[in-house]
């Protein structure tokens, strides 16, 4: 039944003329079935706002209305209370002075959670009205938290889980009636199907479905389980970047890396060699594959996860940020009937998701590709992909041999790591296949003599190569709070802006940081790539063994446009910030 004060809430709303009074009765009938708030259902129906509602209430009892967003809340104040309750009854801290703590919440007709919030802080509540969606805002701001898909965090799992005992939650972990994540575990934790229920309910398990739907909801690429003397530390890199989150107790280190070797398919008995696994989950319909790393460290087991989720896949080179006249480079190399083009960068770069942009833009039924790789990351339609095993003989070089007993037309190869391997590769590029492969070198010039260290020789290079892309990820400036700034004269020397162009009307961009980029000032990353393509002057170059730094003059004076000129159109467009620019390239 509805209360008094809310019963005289609604006869207000009907008088103001915001609801009619069969819209009230509706809502109170409504209200009889549900057992929830008369203002959460009104607002629900489409009937009212917020903004109607918080007016309503704040006339109703005499209570002044906020905007959350527009304070800055001290630490202290957010102290007072414990995390727990701000997100149970959904309230913030605003401000004490004295024994007089104000406390912002939705409904502050709620006397009994008053009654008890006055009891457990010991001070005298003063209540102010706040939108629930401003509220929402500021505790996920001020009170950041590992929330599982449901809705519930990891700080209650943690909670829930210090006082479980150790060898139940090792016994827990080691059910092996949930190793199907695919079909059980992940979906039901995320869809919140019943099925499994018994399963997921223990501590260990259901702590570690939400470090994995978290980082899933966070856009992490990878997760890092960590044991250390004292702790155990999970973090999660988000754009390019390692943060710390909550950290599980030391004391159920086993119990969790069980549980994640048991959903990798690794041996848990084993724990002296490092391990590799994967395992995939269904969130919301759509299948996310892990790859899983397990090294022994002197603490314990530190494992490594790598998110592979196919719906963030961009197989456009637009989206990838390539620019119009880099495109045009790029596209034109890789749509050459035969020749080798190759992607470098460091580790994390990206080069992977290039070459699957490569295939993409050239994959046609008339073709036959073939890819060899370490693993298969993203399953491609229309590719024949191998994931290679080098303990049982199946590396890159011998599926390259495979492939070219194939009838091939394109061929693509994970990496280049050794001789034998690019010694195949340009022996097909140079009988009529296109091959396609990885790299790991600073930029594109010093590609050349990475090869000839490994011992192919001058002639095969300058043979078989069309093309050589270097790449970087930078971090993107968040859209939601990016703002212009005048830069400095230092600022613009470092990033070699030409005195003619240092104008007063000069303007670049930074983030200010918000609640959308966790207060970093950066959502997301774009590239910065530098195009190398093959012609007569570099080839004689390559011949005349001519150095690296002076083979880069050559090629930037050919139209190559470098890693650091690329960082630079980024910042000028606003994409990135100065940091990054010099962070990731060097001066030409």
């Amino acid at each position: 039944m509805a209360t008094a004060m809310e019963r005289k809430l609604g006869e207000m709303l009907v008088k103001d003329n915001v609801i009619t009074r069969p819209e009230l009765e509706q809502a109170l009938q409504q209200q009889e079935q549900t057992r929830r708030s008369l203002g959460h259902i009104l607002i629900e129906l489409g009937l009212t706002s917020e903004w109607e509602m918080a007016a309503a209430l704040g006339k109703q009892l005499n209570v002044p209305f906020i905007t959350l967003s527009h304070y800055e809340i001290d630490e202290l104040v957010l102290n007072t209370i414990p995390v727990d309750i701000v997100r149970k009854y959904k309230i913030v801290p605003v401000d004490k002075t004295g024994n007089t703590l104000t406390i912002a919440l939705s409904d502050p007709s709620n006397i009994y959670l008053l009654d008890e919030l006055k009891l457990l802080t010991k001070t005298e509540i003063i209540p102010v009205i706040s939108f629930e969606s401003d509220i929402t805002e500021a505790i996920a701001r001020y009170y950041p938290a590992l929330t599982g898909a449901d809705g519930s965090n990891i700080d209650e799992a943690l909670k829930e889980i210090q006082d479980a005992d150790v060898q139940t939650a090792v016994k827990e972990a080691l059910n092996f009636d949930d190793l199907n994540v695919e079909q059980a575990s992940m979906e039901d934790f995320a869809d919140g199907d019943e099925d499994g229920a018994e399963v997921n309910d223990a501590p260990v398990i259901q702590l570690v479905n939400m470090i994995i739907a978290e980082a899933i909801k966070a856009g992490a690429s990878d997760i890092h389980v960590e044991p250390f003397e004292k702790k155990l530390r999970l973090r999660y890199r988000i754009d390019g970047v390692l943060h710390e989150m909550t950290n599980p107790p030391k004391k159920f280190q086993n119990a969790i890396i069980s549980r994640l070797k048991i959903l990798s398919e690794m041996d848990i008995a084993e724990r002296r060699v490092p391990q590799d696994g994967r395992f995939r989950v269904k969130v919301a319909g759509r299948p996310i594959d892990f790859r899983v790393s397990c090294c022994p460290m002197i603490y314990g087991e530190k494992v490594v996860m790598r998110i592979l989720d196919q719906s963030n896949l961009m197989l456009n080179l637009e989206d990838l940020g390539f620019e119009p006249h880099v495109k045009d480079k790029f596209e034109g190399a890789i749509l050459q009937p035969y020749g080798m083009c190759l992607i470098t960068g460091p580790t994390g770069s990206g080069k992977s998701t290039t070459l699957y942009s490569a295939l993409a833009r050239i994959n046609d039924p008339s073709k036959n590709i073939s890819t060899a790789e370490d693993p298969v990351e993203y399953n491609l339609p229309g590719v024949n992909q191998v994931n290679t095993k080098a303990d049982i003989g199946l590396t890159f070089s011998a599926a390259l041999k495979a492939f070219l007993r194939q009838d091939p037309d394109i061929i693509m190869v994970g990496e280049i790591r050794d001789l034998e391997t690019g010694a195949i590769a340009i022996k097909a590029a140079l009988t009529g296949h296109l091959v396609l492969s990885t790299l790991h070198t600073n930029d594109a010039p010093s590609t050349v003599q990475r090869l000839v260290n490994m011992g192919v020789d001058d002639f095969l290079i300058t043979a078989s190569l069309n093309m050589v892309e270097a790449q970087r990820l930078a971090r993107r400036i968040c859209k939601n709070c990016r703002s212009e700034y005048v830069p400095d004269e230092s600022e613009m020397a470092v990033i070699g802006i030409p005195e003619a162009e240092r104008t007063p009307d000069l303007r670049l961009y930074k983030g200010s940081g918000c609640e959308v980029c966790r207060h970093s000032g950066y959502k997301g990353r774009v590239g910065l790539y530098e195009v190398m393509t093959m012609d007569d002057a570099l080839r004689d170059a390559i011949m005349a063994k001519m150095p690296t730094n002076q083979l880069k003059r050559l090629a930037i004076k050919n139209g190559m446009e470098s890693m650091r000129a690329a960082a630079l159109r980024k910042v000028r467009q606003g994409a990135t910030t100065t940091e990054q620019a010099v962070e990731l390239t060097i001066e030409d």
